[in-house]
């Protein structure tokens, strides 16, 4: 292949690699796997562990050598309830059945298809609204909520609800407000963890996700919300002043940054996290080796007929606690509608806490952009590699990486080499 060059090569800038004709094309892909042949298979440990971060005392901790218990992990199913709160200060204009529809089925849908399948999220909608003690406007709902009214707003609703529903049934409670009564602010959704839990029914509640959208709701609200409850982070970054841009860490890649995204499916860090990858389905490339060919499937496409997942996820570990990670992303499943496909590179830093930046996408095209009518961060839009690109990684500390992508198979699989030093 032309235009190859050695892990020393200038990091940070994708070189391009022109093939003269198909033919050429098949000898020279030939000869790259034959030079790996020896290095792919031994270089390359498939059960992941050395790249398994360790988790962190960081809020959210991206580390997944271990689960942290104080969260629920979406395994095989959870049921969730969603309680509709009206106030004294305002008649609701929609009935419960309506507001649910916003969110279900669209977001077990979402968790669905990101899972492959593996995971159910259970919803079961009041068909009733719940009078709160309280006019709206009492209880200041915000964003940046007053702590002592938020209590009261919760304390509120847990104990209107305990009259009809049994709290023990349930892994996950939505609490959704009446969205056009005067004090509601539909900018405050959230999760909010207790630091000791509410007790009702005889269980612990622990947190709750507290629903205030507008009708109908942002786009795949529901799903980043639950994605806290999951123990994922905000991957968003939050200016000081609340002006300028939200998404410069990893712009349309993930729905924990932006439930506006192209691209919503979770990383695929986030899945090996959540456990709907094993390790079969990670490829841990040993720096100490040298590095490997690895052929990726797009991290949201379902598997073929029920067959195999098929390796997902690429990892390259940096540091004590960070790693590159290096993944396909495709127009199927959850990112349908991404505007660009290729190989997706990010750093993960498993000692980095919630909203300050534990992913970062690479731009592998930082000097251009794409979707500007669409994306909600135009600079990462064209992040991912396109076939015959090569980005390499500076360093120190870890080391450089250098990826190639060789090319894109029939079946809409990734074929990368992963050169590390």
């Amino acid at each position: 292949m032309e235009g190859q060059q050695s892990p020393e090569g200038t990091p940070g800038r994708v070189e391009r690699v022109r093939l003269r004709s198909a033919a050429a094309a098949l000898t020279s892909l030939m000869a790259f796997a034959a030079t790996s042949l020896v290095a792919g298979p031994a270089v390359a440990d498939t059960v992941g562990g050395p790249c398994a971060l360790p988790r962190t005392a960081a809020h959210h901790s991206l580390g997944l050598d271990t689960w942290n218990a104080a969260y629920t992990k979406p395994a095989t199913g959870l049921d969730a309830v969603m309680i509709f709160l009206s106030f004294p200060d305002s008649e609701p204009l929609n009935a419960p059945h309506e507001l649910a529809a916003d969110h279900f089925p669209a977001t077990s849908d979402f968790f669905r298809r990101a899972s492959y399948g593996k995971f159910s999220l259970r919803a079961e909608p009041l068909n009733e609204w719940l009078r709160m003690p309280r006019p709206s406007v009492a209880y200041g709902i915000q964003r940046d909520w007053d702590p002592e009214k938020r209590a009261a707003y919760l304390r509120d609703a847990i104990d209107v609800a305990d009259r009809e529903v049994d709290f023990s049934e349930y892994d996950i409670v939505y609490l959704v407000a009446d969205p056009d009564a005067p004090g509601v602010d539909s900018d405050a959704t959230k999760v909010v963890n207790f630091d000791r839990p509410l007790s009702a029914d005889g269980t612990d509640i622990r947190r709750v996700v507290t629903v205030f959208e507008r009708h109908p709701p942002d786009r795949n609200v529901l799903a980043h919300e639950t994605g806290h409850v999951f123990d994922l982070p905000d991957l968003y970054h939050r200016p000081v002043d609340g002006n300028g841009d939200w998404d410069t860490h990893v712009g349309d890649w993930d729905v924990m940054g932006s439930q506006f995204g192209l691209a919503p499916d979770l990383f695929g860090w986030h899945k090996w996290k959540l456990g709907w990858l094993s390790r079969q389905e990670v490829r841990c490339v040993s720096a100490e080796r040298g590095g490997g060919m690895v052929t990726l499937e797009p991290v949201a496409a379902a598997p073929v007929g029920g067959g195999s997942i098929g390796t997902r996820l690429a990892v390259v570990r940096t540091g004590p606690d960070s790693a590159l990670a290096i993944e396909a992303r495709g127009a199927t499943g959850n990112d349908s509608y991404t505007c660009t496909e290729g190989i997706l590179l990010y750093r993960v830093r498993a000692e980095t806490a919630s909203g300050a930046g534990p992913v970062e996408v690479v731009d592998t095209h930082p000097e251009t952009e794409a979707c500007w009518e669409e994306s909600v961060y135009p600079p990462l839009a064209d992040a991912p590699l396109g076939v015959g690109e090569t980005f390499t990684m500076p360093g120190p500390p870890g080391g450089r990486a250098r990826v190639e992508v060789a090319e894109r198979t029939r079946s809409g699989a990734w074929t990368v080499k992963i050169t590390t030093a």
